[in-house]
C-alpha cells in the first residue's frame, strides 16, 4: 500500500456518516494480544521481536476480513510518514516510535487495523462511522477467532487474556468512541461531562489518543476495566446507557444554544466562516476549532431544523432560493483530515517548515469552501 493512494481522501469511517454521527463520530473496538511462549515485547530481544512479527505476519495477511489488506514496516518507515499514519489513526504513537521489528498490517478501506508489536505483541482494531460498536465488536471477534485458530495466544483461567498493561488484563478488549462535543464547550457544561465520565470510571483522551488534548471539540472516551466484566457486557453498557447520555447531554446543550444563546453560536459560525474563507495562515488547531463550529452548525440544522442567519448562510440560502454546492459535513470532515501537518507535508511532496504549513493550510481550506459558495 503506498500512502499517497489513501492520504487525498478520508477513511470512510470519518466520513460523517453512519448512527449518530453529528455527535458520535466513530466506534472503535481494540482488543491487546500476547503470543504464548513468549516475553513480553518491553522483555524481548531483537530476534525474539522478529520472530513475533514473522509468525504474526504469516497468520494475519492470508486472512479474508472482506477487503484487500497490506503490510507496512514501521521499523524502516520515516518520520513524516510515521506522524501520516498517527493521524490516520492507523497506528498509535507508541508503535511509531518503539524500538526493534514492528509493523501494521491495513485494511485497504482502513477500517482494521493489526498493530504488531506494540506494547503488547498484537493490538487488533476495527473502526465504524457513528455509533456502531457492535458491529465493530462482531467483526473484530470474528478476525480474533480466526487468528487464535493458527496460533496460541497467553491465557489465564484466572486473569483472562496475559497482557502487558495490567489495565488490559481479562478480556483484553478497549472501547471507545470519539466524540464532538462542541456546544457542552460553548454553554461551559464540558467540566460537568469531564467529571461524570470520571465518576464512571471512563478514559477521556484528545483526538490522538493517550496524551493529547481534546483539539477541535473533539474527544475520545473509552473504558478503563477489562477485567471481570465480559466484552458483549461492556459494549452494551456503551451502547445503551453511555453513550445515548452523552448525545442527550450534547443534543440539550445544542438546544440551549438555539432557544436562549443563538446570538452567540451565529457569532461563532459567522467568525468561522470569515476567518476560515479568507485567512492566509492559519494553524492546524486554530482550523479545527473553527471548522468545528461549522461542523457544529451544518448539524443543528441538519438534525433540529435550525435556522439562524449564520447557518442559513452555510447553505446559501436568501429567502426561498437556495444557491448550489452547499457546504457538507463531509466537506468539513475532509478539511479536518486532510489540513493536519503530516497529510499536508505528504500531498504536497516534501516538508515544510510551521510557517510554509500554515500558508498551505489555508489555502487549501478557502479553495475548498470558496468552492461551495
Amino acid at each position: 500500500m503506498k500512502l499517497t493512494d489513501i492520504s487525498n481522501d478520508i477513511n470512510e469511517w470519518f466520513d460523517g456518516s453512519g448512527p449518530l454521527s453529528d455527535i458520535v463520530i466513530s466506534s472503535r473496538v481494540r482488543l491487546a494480544r500476547n503470543l504464548t511462549g513468549h516475553k513480553f515485547f518491553s522483555r524481548c530481544s531483537v530476534n525474539e521481536k522478529q520472530e513475533i512479527l514473522e509468525e504474526l505476519k504469516g497468520v494475519i495477511l492470508p486472512l479474508d476480513i472482506g477487503d484487500e489488506i497490506a503490510y507496512i514496516n514501521i521499523d524502516q518507515t520515516d518520520e513524516l510518514k510515521k506522524d501520516f499514519l498517527i493521524e490516520r489513526h492507523l497506528i498509535s504513537r507508541n508503535h511509531a516510535f518503539n524500538k526493534g521489528p514492528r509493523g501494521v498490517i491495513v485494511a485497504h478501506r482502513e477500517f482494521f487495523t493489526a498493530m504488531i508489536n506494540e506494547e503488547d505483541h498484537l493490538r487488533l482494531q476495527v473502526l465504524k462511522a457513528g455509533s456502531q460498536l457492535g458491529d465493530c465488536f462482531e467483526l473484530i471477534n470474528k478476525i480474533d477467532d480466526m487468528i487464535e485458530k493458527k496460533i496460541d495466544y497467553a491465557f489465564s483461567d484466572k486473569y483472562g487474556y496475559l497482557t502487558a498493561c495490567p489495565t488490559n488484563l481479562g478480556t483484553g478488549i478497549r472501547v471507545s468512541v470519539m466524540l464532538h462535543l462542541p456546544a457542552l464547550k460553548m454553554t461551559g457544561h464540558i467540566e460537568k461531562f469531564l467529571k461524570a465520565t470520571k465518576a464512571m470510571r471512563l478514559a477521556v483522551r484528545g483526538l490522538f489518543g493517550e496524551g493529547t488534548q481534546a483539539i477541535g471539540d473533539f474527544y475520545q472516551l473509552s473504558n478503563q476495566i477489562t477485567l471481570g466484566i465480559s466484552e458483549r457486557d461492556i459494549i452494551s453498557q456503551f451502547q445503551n446507557e453511555i453513550i445515548p447520555e452523552i448525545v442527550e447531554y450534547e443534543e440539550v446543550a445544542r438546544k440551549q444554544l438555539l432557544s436562549k444563546n443563538s446570538d452567540l453560536l451565529d457569532d461563532k459560525i459567522s467568525r468561522a466562516m470569515a476567518l476560515l474563507k479568507n485567512a492566509k495562515l492559519i494553524s492546524s488547531q486554530e482550523a479545527l476549532l473553527l471548522l468545528s463550529h461549522i461542523r457544529l452548525g451544518l448539524n443543528m440544522h441538519n438534525k433540529l431544523g435550525a435556522s439562524t442567519p449564520a447557518i442559513n448562510e452555510l447553505y446559501q440560502t436568501r429567502g426561498n432560493a437556495k444557491f448550489a454546492n452547499p457546504i457538507s459535513v463531509k466537506t468539513i470532515n475532509k478539511l479536518f483530515m486532510l489540513t493536519l501537518p503530516a497529510h499536508l507535508q505528504l500531498n504536497y511532496g516534501k516538508l515544510l517548515d510551521p510557517t510554509h504549513r500554515d500558508i498551505l493550510r489555508a489555502e487549501i481550506i478557502r479553495k475548498a469552501l470558496n468552492q461551495q459558495s
